[in-house]
C-alpha cells in the first residue's frame, strides 16, 4: 500500500509540474525610444513634445510644468523592463528633461521578440530554367500592345464626348 501512495504521489508531481500558471505580460506606458529623446529640443512648446513623445502618462494639478513618461513591460522569463522619462517646462516651452537610457526601437524590439533565424530561400536558376522564360531564336516578338489598344477601345466603349447638335 506504501508503494501505491508513492506512485501516486510522483505522479501528482509530475503532472503539477506540466502544468503552470498562465501569467498574462503586463504591458504599461508609453514606449520612448532613443530617437524620440534626442529629436527633443529646448524651446519646444507642449504641443511640439506631445507630438513627439505621446501624450504624457501623469501630469498632476500641483506640478503643472511637468510631464511624466513611464514605460514598464513584466513578460514570463524575461527580466522586468522600466523606462522613465520627465520633462519639465518653464510657462509653454520645454525648459529641459531627465530620465533613464532609452533604448533605440530596434533595441527595443530585439528585446521583446523571440530570436529568429529566418530560412532564406535558394534563389539561383540553372541555364535549362531560364531558357524556358526567354523568346525561343527566330520567334515572332509579340504585337506591340500599344498599338493594338486604341483600336479596340474604341470599338467596345462609346465616345466620351457627344457630337454637338
Amino acid at each position: 500500500m506504501l508503494a501505491g501512495c508513492s506512485r501516486f504521489n510522483r505522479a501528482t508531481q509530475s503532472m503539477a509540474g506540466a502544468l503552470t500558471m498562465y501569467k498574462p505580460e503586463v504591458v504599461q506606458g508609453n514606449f520612448i525610444s532613443s530617437e524620440q529623446v534626442q529629436a527633443l529640443r529646448p524651446g519646444m512648446t507642449r504641443v511640439q513634445v506631445r507630438d513627439t513623445l505621446g501624450t504624457p502618462l501623469t501630469t498632476s494639478i500641483f506640478h503643472a510644468d511637468r510631464w511624466d513618461y513611464v514605460f514598464t513591460m513584466k513578460r514570463v522569463r524575461v527580466e522586468p523592463q522600466k523606462y522613465r522619462l520627465t520633462v519639465f517646462f518653464k510657462g509653454d516651452e520645454l525648459d529641459h528633461y531627465e530620465g533613464d537610457e532609452m533604448p533605440s526601437e530596434t533595441e527595443f524590439v530585439n528585446r521583446i521578440s523571440p530570436k529568429r533565424t529566418p530560412k532564406v530561400p535558394h534563389l539561383e536558376a540553372t541555364e535549362e530554367q531560364l531558357a524556358r522564360f526567354a523568346p525561343a531564336e527566330g520567334a515572332a516578338a509579340p504585337a506591340d500592345a500599344e498599338t493594338e489598344a486604341p483600336a479596340s477601345a474604341a470599338s467596345s466603349y462609346p465616345p466620351l464626348e457627344s457630337a454637338a447638335p
